[in-house]
């Protein structure tokens, strides 16, 4: 994409995660933590705590790494910092927060202070398409649904590639179309992110094994998505009465339409979800 495409792209989603009815939504519906796909055990289970297992599950998979005294760990797209304080509550490493939205970020800040880990956590407002680190400076590299708001995605997995150590870790989750999915079927569906399109399984697949040196696997676990959304359409509709105080009725009435469009996609199989875990070989 060309420079003033990413910037265009890099300013819109400054805007959608700015904005009071997005937080109010995240806040209200999503628990306020933790703003990704939930990995549940039973149908009704609450969004917060699916949402919370998902961290650990990403977690577990670079726990080795993570517990090693003096690890550094970039988080990709921090939100509100519920990850992030979890691995810093659980494994003691020292977290660099890279968040593009400036509201959201001192949100992060506060709740850090307050629970007393400011020191451990360094919340940075910029943008993953222009990682501010030197070469080689992370021990892990970790995301949870941020890169599908990426404008150019190849340069930002270099930008990945570039900022880990050799011998580092990446661990993220994203929101996908599943393979062989025609883009414009998705257009409705994903209006609501204000994105262009989504990446799929094969493309991150195929980028990191032709880039290196970083090998990927992907555990697929697209039921999940659709338990999420069957959930998030729940709560929304439950929780319309106090979202008419955060939001305005447009906005309301835009997530009652367009949350169910997932769900159809989901039972569809056009979109897919899971967990990728790639090491630098280097």
């Amino acid at each position: 994409m060309a420079e003033g495409g990413t910037a265009d792209a890099v300013e819109t989603a400054r805007r959608y995660y700015g904005s009071a009815e997005v937080d109010g939504f995240y806040r209200t519906v999503w628990g306020g933590q933790d703003i990704h796909t939930g990995s549940y055990l039973d149908a009704g289970e609450p969004i917060a705590t699916a949402s919370r297992r998902t961290v650990e599950r990403a977690a577990s998979k670079i726990a080795e790494r993570l517990g090693r005294p003096g690890t550094t760990v970039l988080d990709l797209g921090s939100g509100y910092g519920g990850a992030t304080r979890y691995l810093v509550e659980r494994f003691g490493c020292r977290v660099v927060a890279l968040n593009i939205s400036e509201s959201q970020n001192e949100r992060h800040r506060a709740a850090n202070a307050q629970q007393g880990l400011d020191r451990s956590i360094e919340v940075v407002t910029g943008s993953f398409q222009d990682i501010p680190f030197p070469d080689g400076h992370f021990d892990v590299v970790w995301s949870q649904e941020a890169f599908c708001h990426s404008p150019d995605r190849d340069r930002l997995l270099g930008e990945v590639a570039r900022v880990l150590r050799p011998g580092g870790e990446v661990v993220f989750t994203d929101v996908m179309a599943a393979d062989g999915v025609a883009p414009e079927s998705l257009r409705s569906v994903i209006a609501r992110l204000e994105v262009t399109g989504l990446a799929t399984p094969g493309y991150y697949l195929k980028q990191f094994a032709e880039a290196g040196p970083i090998r990927v696997d992907f555990d697929d676990h697209s039921e999940q998505l659709l338990t999420h959304y069957v959930r998030l359409v729940e709560e929304t509709r439950r929780s319309a009465d106090q979202l008419r105080e955060l939001v305005g009725p447009a906005y309301l009435e835009g997530l009652l339409e367009n949350l169910p469009l997932w769900v159809a996609a989901c039972r569809q199989g056009r979109l897919s979800w899971g967990i990728f875990h790639g090491r630098d070989d280097r």
